[in-house]
């Protein structure tokens, strides 16, 4: 598959081209633009992550534990498919990539429901996969693509108990809600990314520029990218004003509290919509903290338990916010751009899980499996 892609790729742009065209005349956000635009780079990053997942063991069978009963039952504990797994998503051609690579994998057959924004892309992408599929005598079924984008598709999935044995939505606020609300089939949560980066006045100031740059700029279009700058007090009166010159001279919109407009006159002012909304774009709310408690407190509110960082000197500070905070991954003075399924080493993800029953975070191979109990016997019976 991954080789396939690759020398399809003049295939997958020419068809990208016509969703990246529509999408400008529709009025699509440069944000959302970016999460759908393909390029020789990103289709090479998409087989790369398909290679690294077939290189890492087949977790199918595992035993995760092995109980040897005095009655000489022996229990094995072992892990299986989820069975059929549903995957409705937005304007994001790699989750064709990755749901196909992880989902055929783990022996999961996989229907796909993605966006009206990249109908060319997806269908060109199962195309080749599917062509990769008959050559070497795969069954095409184990991988479906649904093509209608009418609404109307969705909610056939998620009445379909009988047929899939568990729905995961990847995209916007709006999206997850209507899966989470409507779907009588089983649920695995793939939240928004409203991140916070929490500055404490112990943190180096030549690291701060860099991982706040990265946090926000690298990807804004992405979901652990930053929306919220935390920024103690204590360190604000001094450093505030270079932060904000720092983000400017990369593009970025700066709206802020009262405070952090007191320190920095000319940013806009932040509203109570802002410290709640994911921006996905060259924007940022900025908030100034009473320390560490006060950092925590606004992450508790307004957070979606996506990814959180603290940048700090101070282990035992660190310690503290890494414990408090309740997020499926907590950084130390690094950005939150990592919580990735490929950066982690999963080869890929099928989304970042911001719940916590069955799967947390980046989820590979191990979370698109459950387990069974084996019991071997030779005439126990229970007294």
């Amino acid at each position: 598959m991954a080789e396939g892609l690759v020398k399809e790729t003049n295939r997958l742009l020419e068809a990208n081209q016509l969703d990246l065209e529509n999408g400008r005349k529709n009025g699509t956000s440069a944000s959302l633009l970016d999460r759908l635009a393909l390029n020789p780079v990103r289709i090479e990053q998409m087989a790369e992550g398909l290679k690294q997942v077939a290189q890492l063991p087949d977790p199918i069978d595992e035993v995760l534990d092995t109980i040897d009963k005095p009655n000489g039952l022996t229990i094995q504990k072992k892990r299986v498919p989820l069975g059929v797994i549903g995957i409705i998503y937005e304007a994001r051609p790699n989750v064709t990539v990755d749901a196909a690579g992880l989902c055929l994998k783990t022996g999961n057959a996989v229907v796909l429901r993605g966006g009206s924004a990249a109908t060319y892309s997806n269908q060109a992408i199962i195309a080749v996969l599917h062509d990769v599929m008959r050559e070497q005598n795969y069954p095409v079924d184990f991988l479906q693509y649904i093509e209608d984008t009418d609404r109307s598709s969705v909610m056939d999935m998620l009445k379909a108990k009988e047929y899939i044995d568990v729905i995961i939505p990847r995209g916007g606020r709006s999206l997850i809600q209507h899966v989470v609300q409507n779907s009588v089939v089983p649920v695995i949560e793939t939240g928004e990314g409203i991140c916070h980066l929490y500055i404490h006045q112990d943190a180096n100031p030549e690291m701060v520029s860099s991982i706040v740059v990265n946090a926000k700029c690298q990807r804004p279009s992405v979901c652990n990218a930053i929306e919220t700058l935390l920024v103690d007090v204590a360190y604000a009166d001094e450093h505030l004003a270079k932060i904000v010159e720092v983000l400017s001279s990369h593009s970025v919109e700066v709206r802020g509290c009262s405070k952090a407009v007191a320190i920095v006159p000319e940013i806009k002012g932040a509203d109570d919509s802002d410290w709640t909304t994911e921006y996905l774009d060259y924007i940022l709310s900025i908030k100034v903290v009473a320390g560490v408690d006060g950092a925590i407190e606004h992450i508790t509110k307004y957070g979606t338990k996506h990814s959180e960082s603290i940048l700090t000197e101070n282990q035992k500070v660190a310690e503290e916010f890494m414990k408090r905070v309740d997020a499926a991954a907590v950084y130390h003075n690094a950005s939150t751009r990592f919580t990735d399924g490929f950066e982690f080493g999963f080869g890929a993800e099928i989304g970042i899980s911001t719940q916590k029953i069955h799967a947390r975070g980046p989820m590979g191979l191990p979370e698109l499996t459950s387990y069974k109990y084996y019991i071997q016997g030779n005439g126990q019976i229970r007294e």
